[in-house]
């Protein structure tokens, strides 16, 4: 297993949310929580993978998807089973959609 953390500034501040899961842990797959992470302009990403030997793979992932959505405040989960660079911005891309349905529910 192999664990990388990356820290990606953003300026889009959800309101106060719930933690979203979304995905699930299994044969090529993986699942994502959003969290909030107080006070912080950052977008926080803890990524626990089996798959080693594959991290400027998941910086540029999680770079396309913070050039998309641009978030901060908030701690991204992800335990990954070895699924694919699609699979990871389909899944971040669900859990961004939750986020956004839920913080205009609560506005």
């Amino acid at each position: 297993m192999e664990k990388l953390q990356f820290q990606l500034i953003g300026d889009k501040a959800p309101s106060a949310f719930i933690p979203i899961l979304v995905g699930v842990v299994g044969s090529g797959n993986l699942e994502v929580m959003i969290e909030p992470l107080a006070d912080s302009p950052t977008c926080r990403v803890d990524v626990i993978t089996s798959a080693q030997g594959f991290a400027p793979i998941w910086r540029a992932v999680m770079q396309d998807f913070q050039e998309r959505h641009g978030l901060a405040g908030i701690a991204i989960s992800i335990n990954d089973m070895g699924a694919t660079p699609a699979v990871v911005s389909l899944r971040l891309d669900q859990a961004a959609a939750a986020l956004l349905d839920l913080t205009k529910d609560n506005a």
